[in-house]
Parts: structure tokens; C-alpha cells; sequence
């Protein structure tokens, strides 16, 4: 039995599930109403194939260490390559397809990070069932049977039956109008495009070659000038001259060697509010409500709180999502627009575009509490045995606090130990760093005060993260 290689996407930004997804903490690591991720859901899903291997992750650099951290949660060990830049799906897969091979012909199982799965173990059923229909050269893909005429995903029309559960694809149709898709549904034989997939390295390298050879030639390059930094594998940066094209412009709709699988396993993309709503659980007026949330005469809405308390009265059909920084309100059925929004936020270079107030870091976390124009609070927690780099600032002095945990401070020559309720002083220019020597988290309130308090006051003097001295990153 060939090996199953799984191969997790991990690159898209979700900018229709803004404000809680942004540029640079997308979709696939937002925490779900159970505190669980789509991409350490994605992890626990491989758990369950027959015959697979530790997880390729295809990723890029502003996601490397929220990849690597759910690695760690999650117990599992993987191989994390880093897009140089983003090209799409055909070139991070062939990405993939390459590491593959390194260690003979395998199957690979290509997973984007930020899908649901209501019942995964039918999904695991169809990859048994696609398993020797691509270990014989097809290219499988999953086709999901429709529940409801959706505007919003590409459809497969399915062909001749390969074999039993296994179809050639007669056709693949682009996002349709909703009569369009209404009739697809009516005829029947029509499933959206899931966007997994199921190959041998091998067939999928030789189909690139064949249709797009500059693609190939392109990856095959930047793979082959690879580096290895810490844990991440850094393909060259040749990878930038790849056109950027997705697996079925690229591929799938000219080969002769597609199939599918239909499955019905309560799949969804989660790409907007609107699927967020369709997917949970709904109380007796048809609302679904996450965090602290009331209502009064509300009903078919959906309203997510991430801390302050959210009241709804007297309204029906909308989406509401609260963060710390940034409130959504708009009509639930027109979520899609979202996206519209988050442009405007881009053009403006507004922080919401890209970031939360909370911002993680390979050693942990931190928080704006408090920003004007002479200082910034934050709340600082440094993980077990981890430290942030060796740095100082031109333009602002620091005030740190001991809240729990004990940190281990250097500021200049001096290294001391702090503990609950003390506190250090951080002169402007003066080198300095935190570690937590102990076990568990470590926690502090940092203030800041001068002339500036921009996060690219900092110059990096030593690191043990790899991070370049231009990543405006504590």
C-alpha cells in the first residue's frame, strides 16, 4: 500500500470573516466557538487515515510560528515550508509534491487548513475508496453532494464511473448564478469542488509539467535551492517568477486524468459569517449566539462576542461580531461583502487591517491595553523556558511588572530575577531582554513611554528564532 502523504494548505487569509480573521491571523487559527482552531482540527483529521505520514505544512512566513505553535499543541511533528511569496494553490502544491518524493512516490493528500468536517469519518471512508484509483495515475479530487443551490463554490459535474464510487469528471464549472446553480441541483450529478485532493507526487508533477511547464520549472528551481531555517524549510526565492494559478486552472481542467469521489460529510469552507451561521447550532428563535450575548425579540442572526457583551433587540437577519478593536455589523445574508470592508481598511493602512490587539510571537503573546501618542500598555506572557530576542529602542523606555510567574530580566550588563509584584526600569537605548526560567507562564505589564511606540522601534541585537532585523517583531 503506497503512503499517504498529507499536505495542509495554510496560506489563505480569510478576509471574509474579518474582523476576527486578518492578514497576518487568518481564518485557519481564529478560535472557534469550542476554543478549537480550523487548522488544529485539520491536524487531528489525519490522525484517523490509514497508512499516512507526519503532516507537510505549505505556509508562509507571517504564519511560520502559529503553524509551528499548533504543531507543539497538537503532539505532532511536520515539516513546515515557507512560500517565498504566494502563488496559489498549483504552486504550493507541487511544493508539496517535490518534498514528497524526496522519500520515494507517495500519495499525497492535499487538506486546506480552514475547512469543517461535520462527520470526517465518511471523509476517511471516500479516501479508502479513492486510494487505488490514484495509486493507478488519476488525479482525485472530492466532489460534496449540494444541500442548497450556493453561489458561493465551484462545481464538479460528474462522468463515466471509473469503478465502483469513483467517476470521471465530465466538466468543472466556474462559481454560478443562483438559477444557474438551481438547475445544476435539479439535474442532478453536481457537487461542489471541495478543493481536496487525492495524487501521486509523480502524476501531479508530470500534469504541471505537461500544461504549465513554467510552473514547474519555476518550483522545481526554488526547490532545489531550498534552506532549512530552524524547523522551516525556505524554498528559493526563483519561486516568486511562478505564475500564480490555482491546481484547477492549472491542471485540473485539462487533464484527461481527473476523477472524483462523491461524499456527503457535512463539509464547508467557512468562508463567510453567513457559512458560520448555516453550520451552528441554533437556539428557539434561530439565532446562534458565541460568548456574552443576550436578546430580546431577535431572531435568524448571528452574534459572536470575543469579551464584551453584546445586545441585541428588536432585530432580525443580521451578523454581528465583536473583537477588541473592531465591531461588524451587516446583514447576515450579505456577509460576503465583508470583503469590500477590509479592502478600504488596506487603502487606509489602518492596524485592523492586518493584526489583532493580541499578537502572538514564537514566545508567546501580547496585548495592547492602552496606545496614545506618548505611551503604550501592554500585557506580555512569555511561554515556559522561552525568551524574546536581545534588542533595545531608540525612541521609548519601558516599565516592566511581575503580574505572576518569574522572569529572568537582562538590561544592560545586569540579569536579575523578578517576582510577583516587582518591577524593573528599561532606559531608552539601554539592550534588554525577558525570559521565563520557570514552568509556567510568565505574565507582565509592560509600559511604555517617549516620542514613539511604533512596533519598528526595535533593533534586534541576538535571537534565537531566526527573525531578520527588518521583521518589526518583539
Amino acid at each position: 500500500m503506497v503512503t499517504i502523504q498529507p499536505v495542509i494548505l495554510c496560506g489563505g487569509s480569510g478576509t471574509r470573516l474579518w474582523p476576527a480573521s486578518r492578514a497576518k491571523y487568518p481564518k485557519q487559527f481564529m478560535r472557534l466557538g469550542n476554543g478549537k482552531t480550523l487548522f488544529g482540527e485539520t491536524l487531528r483529521r489525519i490522525d484517523y487515515l490509514r497508512n499516512a505520514k507526519s503532516p507537510l505544512v505549505i505556509s508562509n512566513d507571517d504564519y511560520r510560528f502559529y503553524a509551528g505553535v499548533a504543531l507543539q499543541n497538537e503532539n505532532k511533528t511536520g515539516t513546515i515550508i515557507l512560500e517565498p511569496v504566494s502563488r496559489n494553490t498549483a504552486p504550493a502544491i507541487a511544493l508539496a509534491a517535490f518534498a514528497a518524493l524526496e522519500n520515494g512516490d507517495e500519495l499525497l493528500l492535499v487538506l486546506p487548513a480552514d475547512h469543517q468536517l461535520e462527520e470526517p469519518e465518511i471523509f476517511y471512508q471516500a479516501v479508502e475508496q479513492a486510494r487505488n484509483v490514484a495509486e493507478s495515475g488519476y488525479l482525485v479530487t472530492f466532489g460534496i453532494k449540494p444541500s442548497a443551490p450556493e453561489t458561493g463554490y465551484g462545481y464538479i459535474q460528474g462522468g463515466n464511473p471509473i469503478e465502483n464510487g469513483v467517476y470521471h469528471v465530465a466538466k468543472f464549472h466556474e462559481k454560478p448564478e443562483k438559477s444557474q446553480a438551481e438547475a445544476m441541483l435539479g439535474k442532478g450529478g453536481y457537487y461542489w469542488n471541495s478543493g481536496i485532493f487525492l495524487f501521486k507526487a509523480s502524476v501531479y508533477l508530470d500534469e504541471l509539467r505537461n500544461f504549465t511547464p513554467d510552473i514547474y520549472a519555476a518550483v522545481k528551481q526554488s526547490w532545489d535551492e531550498r534552506t532549512t531555517d530552524l524547523t522551516f524549510l525556505r524554498p528559493g526565492q526563483i519561486f516568486g517568477s511562478s505564475p500564480a494559478n490555482s491546481i484547477d486552472y492549472a491542471i485540473m481542467e485539462h487533464t484527461t486524468k481527473a476523477a472524483m469521489v462523491p461524499v456527503d460529510c457535512g463539509w464547508s469552507d467557512l468562508g463567510s459569517w453567513e457559512a458560520f451561521y448555516e453550520a451552528a447550532a441554533k437556539d428557539d428563535n434561530e439565532n446562534v449566539c458565541e460568548g456574552d450575548v443576550i436578546t430580546e425579540n431577535t431572531s435568524n442572526c448571528y452574534l459572536r462576542s470575543s469579551g464584551r457583551l453584546i445586545a441585541a433587540l428588536d432585530v432580525q437577519n443580521l451578523a454581528v461580531v465583536e473583537t477588541k478593536d473592531a465591531i461588524l455589523v451587516t446583514d447576515r445574508r450579505k456577509t460576503q461583502s465583508v470583503k469590500n470592508v477590509v479592502e478600504r481598511l488596506k487603502l487606509e493602512k489602518r492596524t485592523e487591517f492586518d493584526t489583532h490587539l493580541e499578537v502572538y510571537r514564537p514566545w508567546g503573546s501580547y496585548e495592547t491595553l492602552a496606545l496614545s501618542d506618548r505611551f503604550q500598555v501592554k500585557r506580555i506572557v512569555v511561554n515556559p523556558g522561552a525568551e524574546n530576542s536581545l534588542q533595545l529602542h531608540y525612541h521609548r523606555a519601558e516599565h516592566w511588572i511581575v503580574v505572576s510567574g518569574t522572569a529572568q530580566i537582562t538590561v544592560g550588563k545586569k540579569v536579575q530575577l523578578l517576582k510577583e509584584n516587582e518591577s524593573v526600569y528599561v532606559p531608552l537605548g539601554e539592550e534588554h531582554r525577558i525570559k521565563n526560567p520557570g514552568t509556567i507562564p510568565l505574565v507582565l505589564i509592560e509600559v511604555q513611554s517617549g516620542s514613539y511606540v511604533g512596533e519598528d522601534d526595535i533593533v534586534r541585537l541576538e535571537d534565537n528564532y531566526g527573525r531578520a532585523d527588518m521583521e518589526n517583531e518583539a
